[in-house]
């Protein structure tokens, strides 16, 4: 659902396939700034219908505060592969075994950062294997399923899906759909931005999308269960979401014993609307874990 200003790796980061035990995932990875001491690391998963191009304003603000991050695009999205049909691939419990062999190819316990869907793998593949994670960040992801409004938006995507290419969906959206719910372009936006932000959604897997909205609008509420896990735990937002209501993830921060931020003017996601703000909060979070473990 993010709409990054630019698909280009900023400065310094370096776009690849990571080889992992359970396959390549495409990613972007920017080292600590040079001359800024080495803090740790930070594993980034995108949204429904996003893409490790989301975080691209967060590398050089959180390479300055000494943080390595790598952006990843999950099974099935944009240049991550996938199979196209088969919705059994991208389950939750599928997509957190990705995440740990993500962390587990990175070679350190390293920061998780899941923003919207990819919290709700995030916090899958916490409750799978908390060990190689230093702390997890929930980033516009709430509770349990999304809103009422939301589901509907889901349930006609798929029904959409059911008869049109995606092409032809792009199109729709296009017509039909604010630029901030879809993450298709406004009519501001560069050709080039545009361009990409089409290539990204023909790139991600028709089942992808489908298997994570069908998550999306069922998702129990595993908050008890996280509670229990022994992980620093951080709760970001914006001022105002559709997707969870800002004071259901005020009451979630509650019950983790969670930090607790809000992005002030923003919405879905704070990263691409106040990647410097947002940066300096999420370094702000990853340096208290630091020294709370010295």
């Amino acid at each position: 659902m993010s709409r990054p200003d630019t698909f280009v790796p900023p400065p310094g980061a370096r776009a690849y396939a990571l080889r992992t035990a359970r396959g390549e995932f495409a990613v972007v990875d920017a080292p600590v700034a040079e001359g800024v001491e080495a803090k740790g690391v930070v594993l980034l998963l995108p949204g429904f219908t996003g893409s490790k191009e989301d975080f691209n304003a967060l590398h050089v603000p959180l390479a300055g505060r000494g943080y390595r991050t790598v952006a990843v695009d999950g099974r099935g999205q944009f240049e991550s592969d996938g199979p196209d049909a088969d919705e059994s691939a991208y389950t939750q419990g599928e997509l957190a075994a990705d995440v740990l062999a993500q962390a587990a190819a990175l070679g350190e316990p390293v920061h998780l950062l899941g923003h919207s869907f990819g919290g709700q793998v995030a916090r899958a593949a916490v409750l799978r294997d908390r060990t190689p994670f230093r702390s997890l960040t929930l980033m516009s992801s709430g509770p349990a399923r999304i809103s009422d409004a939301q589901r509907e938006r889901v349930r006609l995507l798929r029904d959409t899906l059911a008869v049109l290419t995606m092409a032809q969906v792009w199109d729709a959206m296009r017509e039909m759909d604010a630029p901030e719910q879809t993450g298709t372009p406004a009519p501001g936006d560069a050709p080039g931005v545009q361009e990409d932000m089409r290539r990204r959604w023909m790139g991600t897997k028709p089942a992808q999308l489908l298997a994570a909205g069908r998550q999306l609008a069922t998702e129990p509420d595993r908050v008890a269960e996280l509670a229990a896990v022994p992980l620093p735990f951080h709760v970001v937002s914006g001022a105002s979401d559709d997707t969870w209501p800002v004071p259901l993830l005020d009451d979630m921060a509650k019950r983790l014993g969670a930090r607790r931020t809000v992005i002030a003017g923003t919405g879905h996601s704070p990263n691409t609307e106040r990647p410097l703000e947002t940066a300096d909060a999420l370094a702000g979070f990853w340096d208290a874990v630091g020294e709370a473990r010295s």
